[in-house]
């Protein structure tokens, strides 16, 4: 029998010293098929061996609609695909186009078909991924921009508003009517807030401009998002901001010769000359980390807010048509908020009304923040009864 010894000789080049010269080729074959069988082993070991340690993971993600090229879902997509590329052994996939109303039959099909955490990525898959969660103690559940959390269910979100205050001083900076528009999708806390943050970075710089809101009631509808935009721009906003999933309003301020503000992710591309700049999203770091904390079994249930500091959310490229100047003073206040010395809902602000609402030296908490039912001086519009 070769022993172990002998066997690390063959490996290190030794193994014409160990054969004698009157021995025949029988152990010669030999010898050469457990160098051979040495040599996969020593490969495995060098470059892959402890992959067989690392446990695979099956993560799901439910999309309100489809990943494309663009938007709120091309967003969590890519941090998708991040998570894939740069975890070993992760196994992703993802149901697209999945009604809010009718999602629950969605994630429980992807629970029963062995994923180990489950990312639902709309504000109306809350509640069913509640109730699935709660059906599935095995399964981890992470639900984007509800406040529901379970035992095996967290949720998480970011401080967009944070950027949307930049964006605002952008479009303050660059309206010449001082009408700016705002096409919006829903009338929840997320939306009105995030309405809010960039009205007051708007009147930051300008303090006489308005921010005019239409409500589309839909996430993702190009057709009626478009026709929202044209209003407003027929009412003679001259710069647009929204918060929807698809390009319509993008393109409505393109063919309108205007200016627009992205949202979701960078949508300078898509009108080179019009874009001033965008809010985007980097889901990555986020979905990585979750991703790991189940293979590690360190996984917890809670609510995650990030802001600039953690890289969530960030300000996309700008249009060449926007000045240093003002590129200069957006970095100078998203320095302050990175730094934590300042942040968008600190004082002094008023009502819609103009009646105070937040004194100077004073500021909103993260739950009067994420309940926000009200408009801020300064917005054009009103928010629909129940």
């Amino acid at each position: 029998m070769i022993s172990v010894e002998h066997l690390l000789k063959i490996r290190r080049g030794d193994w014409r010293r160990w054969i004698h010269p009157n021995q025949g080729e029988t152990r010669m074959r030999t010898v050469l098929t457990l160098l051979g069988m040495a040599l996969v082993f020593s490969m495995g070991a060098c470059s892959g061996g402890d992959d067989n340690t690392v446990t695979e993971i099956k993560a799901a993600w439910v999309y309100i609609g489809p990943p494309g090229d663009h938007g709120w879902t091309y967003a969590h997509d890519q941090g998708r695909k991040a998570a894939e590329a740069n975890l070993p052994k992760v196994i992703t996939s993802y149901e697209e186009n999945v009604p809010e109303n009718d999602a629950a039959t969605t994630i429980q099909a992807l629970a029963d078909a062995g994923n180990h955490i489950i990312f639902t990525t709309s504000f109306g898959y809350g509640e069913p991924t509640h109730s699935v969660a709660l059906a599935n103690p095995e399964v981890k559940f992470d639900h984007c921009s509800s406040n529901l959390t379970a035992a095996n269910m967290g949720n998480y979100f970011g401080r967009m508003y944070q950027i949307r205050y930049l964006t605002g001083m952008v479009a303050g900076a660059m309206t010449q009517s001082g009408k700016v528009g705002y096409v919006a999708a829903f009338d929840i806390p997320e939306v009105i807030y995030m309405i809010n943050a960039f009205t007051l970075g708007v009147r930051s710089v300008n303090p006489q401009a308005t921010v005019e809101v239409r409500w589309t009631k839909t996430w993702y509808d190009p057709t009626v998002e478009g026709a929202k935009a044209n209003e407003l721009l027929a009412a003679g906003c001259d710069v647009m901001s929204q918060h929807q999933d698809s390009t319509a309003t993008v393109f409505a301020a393109r063919d309108a010769g205007k200016y627009a503000i992205g949202y979701h992710s960078d949508m300078l591309s898509f009108a080179p000359n019009t874009v001033l700049t965008s809010a985007v999203w980097n889901w990555a770091p986020y979905y990585q980390a979750e991703i790991q904390a189940v293979r590690d079994k360190t996984w917890t249930s809670r609510s995650y807010l990030g802001g600039i500091p953690d890289g969530v959310v960030d300000l996309g490229a700008y249009g060449s048509m926007v000045p240093q100047t003002v590129k200069d003073s957006v970095a100078a206040k998203k320095a302050e908020i990175t730094s934590g010395s300042w942040d968008v809902f600190y004082g002094p602000f008023n009502h819609q009304d103009g009646t105070p609402w937040v004194a100077a030296g004073d500021k909103l908490s993260d739950e009067q923040i994420l309940s926000m039912m009200e408009f801020v001086e300064g917005v054009i519009g009103t928010i629909p009864a129940p």
